[in-house]
């Protein structure tokens, strides 16, 4: 019998992927370790969970989700389809290349609804304080049970820590802000585009919140939108409406002065201006200290904690790959949990960590970043026995995928892709994304009904 214990932090697309590792080796009959998975939510999803809830939720606790109304996939689902479960197994028929969130939220669910995974989630509970005890090898995780008011104590042989890092807002500050008479808020509190209609809204920030908040109000009738960068503008051919400034040095009254010497006045900002990484259970020496990245340093292989492997992270990377991504790091660390892959010695970790931080260095652009990325899971796929998908394929279709944003914008979403997994050729949405103003999966669902069998 296996005796190890095994705490997960989170129920999102990456804790899934932990649960959904060991189930695959329970369904061949292989004894497992006690698996437990605390997730702060009354449902799983992550980020996918949406919540018209900002600040704090429920229960006081600081709200995860920063999950919006009309949000619409802004990557080609081939890229990011399981390769143990394919959309055509989920929904009997192709469907477009850009599904909208609830679409999404629905696929991610079908996968883990065929597993007991549930019955491994503790949901409404969130981790308060971990420590490690040196001489029994063992985590300590204080828990409190949130619908209950108790607090708790669970020990664990290994720690996975699945709990994202698009939750904490990183907020700048600009000289006269707190005198702007409109509306402020952060992308991370941000639930839909209706408020904005017929204003004048200023985005700070240039990178994939920015473009897809700023091209959804443009699209749900907000009167302009101008989008503030730091460093360098997304550089797209935007419509009439819609611009892109250098950064604001500071406001006066409602109105923005940017490093141009340029002045405007808004009715709105939204600070795109990315996240933190954020643990606030764990203690300095076991907490990773990163910037948004796509290879955090001191994460061997991009999951074990170098100081200490038996803590585990999931899904800390900047993200191209997501959900497949998610499984590829499962699958290795469920492996070295088992046993069945061999650590080696911290020395030989960090060669293998700064030999990857080098190649890092050299990347220059996102096709770049498309490539190291895809080597990334090809160097995890060696090392476990989860289902090989084509990745070459899927970073062909990544660089198609940025090349289609930079020739339109507002139509990239009408293109269609060709899976990896099963060889479907999607479908094309019945309406065109500009036009379409309802995201909900009925509407998206009962308008592809047309498409009555599988084609490829």
């Amino acid at each position: 019998m296996n005796n190890k214990r095994v705490g997960i932090i989170g129920a999102g697309p990456s804790g899934l992927a932990q649960l959904r590792a060991f189930e695959a080796l329970k369904n061949k009959g292989i004894d497992t370790p006690e698996i437990v998975c605390f997730e702060k939510q009354s449902n799983w999803g992550g980020m996918w969970n949406y919540s018209w809830r900002t600040g704090v939720g429920k229960f006081g606790e600081p709200v995860h989700g920063s999950m919006y109304k009309y949000l619409w996939s802004n990557g080609p689902k081939e890229c990011l389809e399981f390769s143990d479960y394919s959309f055509d197994e989920h929904f009997k028929k192709p469907i477009s290349s850009y599904p909208p969130r609830p679409v999404l939220f629905d696929y991610i669910q079908g996968r883990i609804e065929k597993s007991n995974a549930r019955e491994y989630i503790r949901f409404n509970t969130t981790a308060r304080w971990v420590d490690f005890d040196n001489t029994t090898e063992k985590f300590r995780l204080i828990l409190d049970d949130l619908k209950n008011d108790e607090t708790y104590t669970e020990e664990f042989d290994y720690l996975i820590v699945a709990s994202g890092h698009f939750s904490t807002p990183n907020m700048p500050h600009f000289d006269g802000i707190e005198d702007f008479p409109g509306h402020i808020m952060h992308a991370h509190d941000f639930r839909g585009a209706d408020q904005f209609k017929n204003q004048k809204l200023l985005l700070i920030g240039s990178s994939y919140s920015a473009e897809d908040i700023g091209v959804q109000c443009y699209k749900h009738g907000a009167e302009s939108v101008t989008l503030s960068y730091r460093s360098n503008p997304i550089g797209v051919e935007w419509p009439e409406g819609i611009k892109e400034v250098p950064l604001v040095t500071h406001f006066d009254g409602s109105t923005a002065h940017f490093s141009n010497g340029e002045t405007e006045d808004f009715d709105a900002v939204v600070m795109c201006t990315g996240y933190k990484h954020k643990f606030p259970f764990l203690p300095g020496k076991l907490r990773l200290k990163t910037k948004n990245n796509l290879y955090p340093d001191n994460l061997y292989k991009g999951v074990f904690f170098n100081d200490n492997p038996q803590l585990i992270y999931l899904g800390m990377q900047d993200q191209y790959y997501t959900f497949n991504m998610f499984d590829t790091q499962a699958w290795v660390s469920r492996d070295f949990i088992m046993g069945d892959y061999q650590m080696p010695s911290k020395e030989e970790r960090r060669k293998d960590i700064d030999q990857w931080l080098a190649r890092y260095d050299q990347v220059e652009d996102g096709l770049g970043d498309v490539d190291f990325q895809s080597a990334y899971i090809k160097d995890l796929i060696r090392l476990s026995d989860y289902p090989e998908f084509n990745v070459d394929k899927v970073g062909a279709m990544f660089k198609e995928w940025l090349k289609d944003k930079e020739e339109n914008i507002l139509t990239y979403r009408d293109k269609t892709y060709k899976s990896v997994v099963t060889g479907t050729q999607a479908v094309e949405h019945h309406t065109e994304w500009m036009d379409e103003l309802d995201d909900s999966k009925e509407r998206y669902l009962k308008f592809n009904e047309r498409v009555e069998e599988l084609t490829t």
